[in-house]
């Protein structure tokens, strides 16, 4: 499938001499129907790769097209085929929802009938048709956010930009905008997000890049990122330590790499498919755990090997 958008060695420096490098030389690609988050703490670099690729400043290094175009030389045509939803709401408070769409849909260039046709259709897609006819200034954070989502769909771009869609939304919002986004992406459009969320790019990208002071550190699906850390484990939580310590020679007898971790509670071992029924079995009768699962490592835990600091770490350093 032909990509989207195609960038190569992007970057961009603040300041003159010796500046600071808000974003250094990312490369990515995007196809139609996909969704690429770019993952990171406040001044990673994603709103500043976000505003380069959809033409609102210009990178000062490298190279980009979208849509076909190249950011630098045809900024109109790459702005007649991409939609952008910023970090604030930009739909009028006074106005009703579907007043709101109506107003973006003629400003599109859509007549009259065929731009409240749209305002419909889109209400009922993003789920606010039973608010479509309340002043915005009365709606939730999540509404906002979806009917802003809305008004970038008036003419259906080739690329929606969504810069950090969720901050500040509760999470039943979250997962409602979620929802909304991933519609979309099923009807073939490609979203670059940004996020600070880890599991916002988890539940939502195909691809991933962790971005950290400016650079991007790690490409890929979320699974393959885990996978740079290690395998799925299988966690095994005891009632207390005197249980843990009876059950920790048992269980690795049957992984000889079984740990048990700081909390003295819990023991750790391979996530092979024969482990856990061997697991049960051996300790049967001897000792049960409280609680078993099975768990993937986390893109914290990737963020944290790769850099040598979580994302909470890092959301503090740049604040």
């Amino acid at each position: 499938m032909k990509a989207v958008i195609e960038a190569e060695a992007v970057g961009k420096t603040y300041g003159r001499g010796d500046g600071e490098v808000g974003l250094h030389r990312l490369s990515l690609e995007l196809e139609q129907g996909r969704v690429l988050a770019l993952l990171g703490p406040n001044g990673a670099g994603k709103t500043t790769a976000v505003r380069g690729l959809s033409t609102l400043l210009r990178f000062d290094r490298g190279n980009a097209r979208v849509a076909g175009y190249d950011v630098s030389a045809q900024p109109k045509q790459v702005r007649q085929r991409i939609a952008l939803v910023g970090q604030s709401a930009a739909v009028d408070e006074q106005l009703t929802a579907i007043q709101n769409l109506v107003l973006f849909a003629r400003l599109r260039g859509l007549d009259r009938s065929a731009a409240m046709r749209r305002a419909q259709e889109l209400t009922g897609q993003f789920g606010l048709t039973e608010a479509a006819t309340r002043a915005v200034q009365g709606f939730s954070g999540g509404m906002r956010r979806r009917l802003d989502v809305a008004a970038s769909m008036i003419v259906r771009p080739h690329v929606l930009f969504v810069d950090e869609p969720t901050t500040g939304l509760d999470p039943a919002a979250r997962r409602d905008l979620w929802r909304a986004l991933r519609s979309l992406v099923a009807d073939g459009t490609a979203i670059l997000l940004t996020t600070q969320y880890l599991e916002e790019a988890d539940s939502l990208a195909d691809d991933i890049i962790l971005l950290d002071r400016g650079y991007a550190v790690a490409q890929g699906s979320a699974d393959h990122l885990k996978s740079m850390v290690g395998p799925p484990v299988i966690q095994l939580h005891f009632q207390d330590e005197a249980d843990a310590h009876r059950a920790i020679p048992l269980l690795q007898d049957v992984d000889p790499s079984a740990t048990l971790d700081d909390t003295r509670t819990t023991i750790t071992l391979h996530a092979e498919a024969e482990n856990l029924t061997r697991s049960v079995q051996v300790l049967a009768g001897i000792v049960l755990p409280t609680e078993v699962t099975m768990r993937k490592p986390s893109l914290d835990e990737v963020f944290l090997t790769l850099t040598g600091h979580d994302t909470q770490a890092a959301e503090e350093k740049s604040a």
